[in-house]
């Protein structure tokens, strides 16, 4: 069994596929999926969403400096696809998704009440890289949906069923094979 080399690329699957939520100054909304996104920074809670200069939601970030990322699931998988397709010059997608637009805490942009997890974001920096430039951003708020609390308090985020793209398709998260430094934990006797 061999391996092939192919000319540089991004193979750095799967990837959260998050609906990304955005107003402009004026108060229009949009909502678009985003694959080019994670986490960079734990303190402060930062993460990243990386767009291309064309896409219409790219004005929005850039006028106000704010986005919401909202986690999507198996339940919100056709809207995630819909809003990457789609253009928000063409449609309206919060009406043809009939997903529900939320008031943040901070910011203006709209929150997805669908979605489990949801985080207000403020763009501390952009990063022209080529054919899309990265938004690094302050998380300043987390919204969980409390019905994936479980007794003991704890989110339990896995029993949404959280969307991941890999090379062309939308996956669901699969079964748990260990959790945080179980591969050193000692063994009860």
């Amino acid at each position: 069994m061999g391996r092939q080399i192919w000319k540089p690329g991004n193979m750095l699957y799967p990837l959260p596929a998050v609906l990304v939520s955005v107003a402009d100054r004026e108060g229009k909304t949009n909502l678009f999926t985003v694959a080019w996104t994670g986490t960079v920074c734990s303190d402060p809670p930062m993460v990243s969403v990386s767009v291309r200069p064309e896409r219409f939601s790219y004005h929005m970030i850039e006028e106000t400096g704010e986005f919401a990322v909202n986690l999507t699931t198996e339940a919100l998988a056709y809207a995630t696809d819909y809003c990457g397709v789609k253009s928000g010059r063409d449609v309206d997608k919060w009406k043809e998704t009939r997903l529900t637009p939320e008031a943040g805490r901070y910011i203006k942009a709209p929150l997805v009440a669908e979605s489990p997890v949801s985080l207000e974001c403020r763009v501390t920096r952009k990063l022209p890289l080529g054919s899309h430039d990265m938004f690094l951003a302050e998380v300043l708020a987390v919204h969980v949906d409390d019905r994936y609390m479980d007794e003991n308090g704890k989110f339990r985020l896995n029993d949404a069923g959280p969307l991941v793209y890999s090379h062309g398709s939308y996956l669901t998260v699969g079964r748990e094979i260990g959790s945080f430094g179980y591969s050193v934990k000692k063994k009860k006797s």
